[in-house]
């Protein structure tokens, strides 16, 4: 008979904290340096070595897509702690402005999201698996609460979103803001039926 696969080991607390701070501190010297920064800036900042930084993401790629995909899963995990704290129109709108938060903060992972590296391949599914359906959800129960037009779709959304939030010369994270509340007020507005 084949052997079972063993499940996967599960993470020791100490090395769980350790990828959580190298996560962290990647995402903000990506965001203020971009992703070619130097590995000992990243272990520095997260307080560990480089040598730890390396066994748990042996190539560049292996921590760009972890911070990637911890944006994407914040993101959807969102979703519903905003629903239990806040009305069906006001959790769509906080989960709208941080998803642009998230948005802007992936500026200084551009060059290698866009770069062809194979390595990023899988992160549009993840991000269409996770995002799409907390965004869906939000945007039903605000509909259906009457708080914003029935008439967009999450889809259409989340590409209007990424749309106004491209960079623009003179513009940051503030203007791509703004630019969403523009959106989230054109939502609130009634489907001129």
């Amino acid at each position: 008979m084949p052997e079972k696969p063993a499940a996967p080991r599960r993470m020791r607390a100490d090395a769980q904290r350790n990828v959580d701070a190298l996560v962290k501190a990647a995402k903000s010297v990506f965001d203020t340096t971009g992703v070619d920064a130097p590995a000992k800036v990243i272990a520095d900042l997260a307080g560990v070595g480089v040598g730890t930084l390396y066994r748990h993401f042996p190539l560049r790629s292996d921590l760009v897509i972890a911070v990637v995909e911890s944006g994407i899963d914040a993101c959807a995990a969102a979703g519903p702690r905003l629903s239990a704290v806040h009305e069906p129109g006001e959790a769509l709108a906080e989960w709208l402005r941080g998803y642009t938060e998230f948005l802007g903060t992936k500026r200084g992972l551009a060059p290698a999201l866009h770069s062809g590296d194979p390595a990023y391949e899988a992160l549009p599914g993840h991000f269409l698996e996770k995002v799409g359906p907390a965004l869906a959800e939000l945007l039903d129960s605000a509909a259906a609460a009457g708080a914003v037009r029935d008439d967009i779709s999450a889809h259409d959304l989340l590409h209007a979103i990424a749309n106004l939030c491209m960079p623009v010369p003179g513009g940051g994270p503030a203007y791509n803001q703004r630019m969403v509340g523009l959106l989230i007020d054109g939502l609130r507005t009634p489907h001129p039926g």
